[in-house]
């Protein structure tokens, strides 16, 4: 329990320190986060090949993550060891090259190592060194990662979460319920403002952290997600209604997941759109992309954007830099996969007024309200 200068009390807070008796106050000392590769990085890796798993085991409540990812020095000064290579876009993500092949690759969750590479004899020597530096155990082939079940054959990786769903249909009672062919009704507005019945916080905010865990392989659920989650502090009967209808699509999609499989040409390819003015209760439009790269998409995004837009094509523009950034970040993560994207990456959006602004830079008269920070579009388009 901590006191103010002023004598007032602190609130307490819970906080995890993994061998906080390492850190050194200055420099490290308020660090209690856990390092994680995103999602978007693993399933790059998954599409570039077979993955093999390595733990770091945890009996109970007693975490033991190894001394080399409590710091950035520490992770360093361990891989230089191993002669790998960290990575600038991804500071979970390290490779190792030799000029036009990928040797050996290590992303980083929490304390789960995830290790692929073209050359057998070099996986063999890092999960060898990294058993006599670390307390590891090898699970051999990835089959289960992050609640994903992974079905890794000749014709291609399959990941799905059909174990996990099934639980979560138990949980909320919705084993035998009858399913639907779609997670939203079409053209629905969820509000906070509507005279409804208020619902238990607890179990809306359980409905929809169940549901968004979901969303790691099944973009087909996130628009919903992302209008369901807006409102974990105002919840009501039509928002938790909804929430079962994505139970109930989930109970006809128990199959559903993403397929990885070889591809002649892995081209980057990116999908944007958004609605207008979507969000009943501040006229905020909604954002979303993915990203397709070969045979699979690799991720995806829907998320209500942080300004009022005052025209469809100003939403369709907000919507397009999102997507500009993430294809530049993409970029650069497949760059260090030696999956460099020579030629320009197409981005596909349908607003003609959007377009006709990311070419013309004169054309400002109905503009100059947007923000200047929108208009890398332009540069990269003439890029």
């Amino acid at each position: 329990m901590k006191h103010n200068v002023d004598g007032g009390l602190n609130k307490l807070k819970a906080r995890l320190v993994v061998k906080g008796f390492s850190q050194r106050y200055g420099l490290d000392y308020m660090e209690t986060f856990a390092p994680m590769s995103g999602l978007d990085t693993i399933d790059c890796l998954v599409l570039c090949s077979r993955s093999e798993q390595m733990d770091n085991p945890s009996n109970g409540c007693q975490v033991c993550i190894p001394q080399w990812i409590l710091g950035r020095g520490d992770i360093h000064r361990a891989t230089s060891r191993i002669h790998n290579a960290w990575s600038a876009s991804e500071p979970t993500l390290y490779v190792k090259r030799n000029r036009a092949e990928t040797q050996l690759i290590v992303s980083l969750y929490v304390d789960d190592l995830l290790v692929t590479g073209g050359d057998k004899f070099m996986l063999a020597d890092f999960k060898t060194k990294m058993k006599e530096m670390f307390e590891m155990s090898d699970l051999g082939l990835m089959t289960y990662f992050l609640g994903m079940e992974v079905n890794q054959a000749e014709g291609g990786i399959f990941l799905r979460q059909k174990s996990f769903a099934m639980k979560v249909l138990a949980k909320f009672s919705m084993e035998n319920c009858k399913p639907t062919s779609t997670p939203m009704a079409v053209g629905m507005k969820l509000s906070s403002q509507e005279d409804h019945e208020s619902v238990c916080e607890t179990d809306y905010r359980s409905l929809v952290g169940c549901l968004l865990y979901l969303t790691a392989i099944r973009p087909d659920i996130l628009f919903a997600m992302s209008m369901l989650s807006r409102f974990i502090h105002c919840c009501n009967q039509q928002h938790y209604k909804a929430g079962k209808r994505v139970l109930r699509y989930i109970k006809g999609t128990l199959s559903h997941g993403i397929h990885f499989s070889r591809a002649k040409e892995l081209k980057l390819i990116g999908y944007t759109d958004s609605d207008w003015a979507g969000s009943k209760d501040d006229m905020k439009s909604t954002s979303g992309y993915s990203f397709t790269l070969g045979s699979a998409m690799i991720c995806w995004s829907s998320r209500k954007q942080t300004m009022v837009a005052q025209s469809t094509a100003e939403a369709e523009y907000v919507a397009a830099a999102n997507a500009l950034n993430q294809a530049m970040w993409l970029r650069k993560i497949l760059s260090n996969l030696n999956l460099q994207q020579n030629e320009a990456t197409v981005i596909h959006y349908d607003n003609k007024s959007a377009v006709a602004i990311a070419k013309n830079s004169v054309f400002h008269g109905r503009t100059k309200h947007f923000n200047i920070k929108l208009h890398v579009i332009r540069e990269m388009e003439q890029a």
